[in-house]
């Protein structure tokens, strides 16, 4: 350290972290640097130094640090990279809290969906909403995130469905961006569901989509993904082949809500198109697996929504074991996983997906990083990445999965600024 720090967390019983800028895969996403009795060295926003205890000592001697060095006392705690949420669908207005007794009686989504409910639902009260109110209502959200210990999320668009709205979900995630302390990425989603107004006329909305919403959000740099709903009754492999590459046409990376509810070819067509991540995935076949293995697509798996659908869970395990990098998610939504915590995502997939609590954090963090193309950034405590740390209300890694249903998080620490302390966002 040339510099002066402005930051040291000092005193942290168990720093764990992934290593590395790109996306962990079968054995390697298990392993992982575990240093005790460690600190890290901040300076700016940007990680400088990671070590020991005895190594810090030794940088006092040399008198590394002034007066207005920053010292922080993580009390033996655990210590990680903070949390990535590489899916959700944070902006939108109206809760969906009545499906539930729907769904308790037997109504599946896509049947929920048919009947004017489900997404459309919530396209109806995002597309009443003022920009303000989707800003006010996402900062909300990222509020709960935070203090959760996440301080990365991708954002979908996706309620809008019509130019307006869509470009309107688009601006809110950029004023979010410039408001909130979370970091935001942007992901264009018009291919959530087809609009009432097209409703039979598929094939117009996606020349729409193509024609009109592509080239404004890519135009205005509204986004860097675009997205798509593959799935049975919403749109069709071809149809979202479509959509995908006029998105690469236009600058925007694909990624593909791949294989949910059936067994349609959305993974192979993630790989065919070059997606960065295929979510969801729980009824991909394994053709399609190997051919996302092939091309080193990130499966993004979301157990909330499996568990708040009571459906299936994919099949984490096949898919480490085939060299394919796990990532996971909350998926937040106000239908299908209304939920905003990567600590109960965290509890399922140990205990739904077998994976091993050292996967899971990589899953969290590294491979997370990975599928919204910020590896090279966040994702691991090492110098030179961005000052993203979470210390924990725990002494190691196993004890956040083993003590579920709680949040765990003490302090959060976003590009070498405190955000959340005590539980409570700053």
């Amino acid at each position: 350290m040339n510099n002066f720090p402005d930051l040291i967390v000092k005193n942290i019983g168990l720093l764990a972290t992934p290593e590395g800028k790109c996306a962990k895969k079968g054995k390697e996403q298990g392993k992982i640097k575990l240093i005790e009795d460690a600190f890290i060295a901040v300076q700016g926003d940007t990680i400088t130094g990671v070590g020991t205890e005895e190594q810090l000592k030794a940088l006092e001697k040399q008198r590394n640090f002034c007066y207005k060095t920053q010292i922080v006392d993580a009390g033996g705690s655990l210590v990680t990279p903070g949390l990535v949420d590489p899916h959700t669908h944070l902006i939108f207005s109206g809760w969906r809290q009545k499906e539930l007794s729907l769904k308790l009686k037997g109504m599946s989504y896509l049947e929920i969906l048919k009947m004017g409910g489900g997404i459309l639902n919530t396209v109806k009260n995002t597309r009443r909403a003022s920009l303000e109110d989707l800003i006010q209502n996402g900062r909300t959200a990222l509020d709960r995130m935070m203090t959760h210990g996440t301080t990365t999320c991708e954002v979908k668009s996706g309620y809008g469905l019509n130019v307006e709205d869509e470009i309107k979900s688009l601006e809110a995630i950029r004023e979010l961006n410039k408001i909130h302390p979370m970091e935001l990425v942007p992901t264009f989603l018009g291919a959530h569901a087809v609009p009432e107004e097209y409703k039979g006329k598929t094939g117009e909305y996606v020349e729409l989509i193509n024609k009109q919403m592509i080239p404004r959000v890519a135009g205005e740099h509204l986004a860097e993904f675009c997205d798509v709903f593959c799935e049975q009754g919403v749109f069709s492999v071809d149809e979202s082949r479509k959509i995908l590459e006029c998105g690469k046409n236009h600058g925007l990376i694909p990624k593909v809500h791949a294989d949910e509810m059936t067994s349609l070819g959305g993974a192979n067509l993630a790989a065919e198109v070059g997606a960065i991540s295929a979510d969801h995935l729980i009824h991909a076949g394994d053709e399609g697996l190997c051919a996302m293995a092939e091309k080193s697509v990130v499966a993004v798996l979301l157990p909330g929504t499996s568990l708040f659908l009571n459906e299936s869970f994919a099949r984490a395990r096949t898919m480490i074991e085939m060299g394919i990098p796990v990532a996971l998610a909350t998926d937040f939504n106000p239908g299908s996983c209304p939920t905003e915590s990567l600590q109960l995502v965290m509890n399922l997939a140990c205990m739904k997906y077998r994976m091993i609590p050292e996967e899971v954090l990589t899953a969290v963090t590294l491979n997370a990083a990975s599928a919204i193309n910020m590896a090279s950034t966040i994702g691991s405590i090492e110098p030179g990445k961005q000052a993203d740390i979470v210390i924990w209300n725990a002494p190691d890694l196993d004890f956040i999965i083993y003590h579920f249903g709680v949040n765990l998080v003490k302090t959060v620490i976003k590009k070498g600024k405190f955000t959340v302390n005590d539980g409570q966002v700053i």
